[in-house]
């Protein structure tokens, strides 16, 4: 029963605390009811299968998510629609199958400094995190108290803060008579094909950004979180099977699977089970469940939509805020990095939009500029 709890919690744990990001991303490009209902059912069938396949497969407890950070990345664009969008997120999966097959390639993106990459997704996610505040200002008695429920619920566990938010937030709304349900029918689930469009612009600004992200923030703690617990993933195999899935999936709104680091955490300790080959179950488990979740993506996706935007605003932006707290940090790390890295943040954090191509592409050449122009003045100064 341990590893099915786990596995319950941890799914329960991944949707609550992101969706709202999922919903951000949807209306920035435009999606339709149908299809932000078909986005994230396709997310959920592409978390569950590599998840289910790969545990199985491997014997170990290999828990896939959805790109939460990459979604923040989405919703912070802006000119682009559906088709372009899918185009990029086509782009983003082949990228992430190369990786795998490609060991070059993966060595480059290893050595894209961590802290430029990772100020890059601080300034993205910052913006959700302010909003938080923006939203206090016009609905108080509706963000402060959840506000005050995060924040107390976080120093009882971690996890819990976000979704005690939510939960709240449900609450007050309904109670409040600040719910409505949509007025017209949301299916149940469904699928709907987006025919690609290859925007030069999209790709740049959104496909690569979102490759960079999903690698850095979700990828690569996903597989120490595995280590940590004792277990050897196999890299390449693990990148490739979450790339294919997200190439299948991506026509029908679905950003990027990859290999989950919260969730996995949930199931890889020994409060799932005691003997760490049996935890490999936790992600066959998990993966079926992600497939009810998908089953009833419309129903789900129709309570978040009757909630007022101020709840979904702040949700999602104290959602992030783990994200953002690691990123800074991460960011902040190195004293020769550092002046770059500020650069690269601000330069995300901002509305900047150069060819059609979003900031978060230029924050990645201004902070890899900057530095360069550090490490050829260093050069010249021990020179002379």
């Amino acid at each position: 029963m341990s590893i099915v709890f786990s596995a319950l919690v941890a799914v329960f744990v991944g949707f609550a605390a992101s969706v709202a990001v999922i919903l951000s991303a949807a209306h920035a490009l435009g999606a339709t009811a149908d299809q932000t209902v078909s986005w994230v059912a396709a997310l959920a069938i592409g978390t569950a299968l590599p998840s289910i396949w790969l545990s199985w497969r491997y014997r170990m407890p290999m828990i896939c998510a959805w790109s939460t950070p990459g979604a923040a990345l989405i919703a912070a664009a802006s000119g682009f629609d559906m088709a372009s969008a899918v185009g990029a997120f086509l782009v983003a999966a082949v990228l992430m199958m190369l990786t795998a097959a490609l060991r070059p390639l993966g060595g480059l993106i290893e050595r894209i400094p961590m802290p430029i990459a990772s100020a890059m997704l601080a300034g993205v996610i910052f913006r959700f995190v302010v909003a938080v505040f923006d939203e206090m200002r016009i609905s108080p008695l509706l963000v402060l108290p959840l506000l005050a429920v995060f924040l107390v619920a976080r120093l009882l566990n971690p996890f819990l803060g976000v979704i005690a938010a939510l939960v709240a937030g449900i609450a007050i709304s309904f109670a409040g008579g600040l719910a409505h349900w949509p007025a017209r029918e949301i299916a149940l689930t469904g699928l709907e094909f987006v025919t690609p469009r290859f925007d030069i612009a999209a790709m740049l600004g959104i496909g690569v950004p979102l490759y960079l992200v999903t690698m850095a923030a979700q990828n690569l703690p996903g597989f120490a979180v595995l280590r940590a617990a004792g277990y050897n993933p196999p890299t390449a195999p693990a990148l490739f099977a979450t790339g294919f899935v997200s190439l299948l999936t991506a026509p029908f709104g679905a950003h990027m699977t990859n290999m989950a680091a919260i969730s996995a955490s949930i199931c890889t300790g020994g409060d799932t089970h005691p003997d760490p080959a049996q935890r490999w179950k936790a992600g066959v488990i998990y993966g079926f469940a992600y497939l009810v979740v998908a089953g009833c993506t419309g129903l789900l996706i129709a309570l978040l939509l009757a909630l007022p935007k101020a709840l979904i605003v702040a949700v999602a932006g104290l959602g992030l805020v783990g994200s953002f707290t690691g990123a800074l940090a991460q960011a902040m790390s190195s004293d020769k990095e550092r002046f770059a890295a500020v650069i690269a943040f601000a330069v995300a954090a901002s509305s900047l939009s150069l060819f059609g191509i979003g900031s978060a592409f230029w924050s990645l050449v201004a902070g890899l500029s900057v530095l360069t122009l550090d490490f050829a003045a260093g050069r010249l100064r021990s020179r002379s």
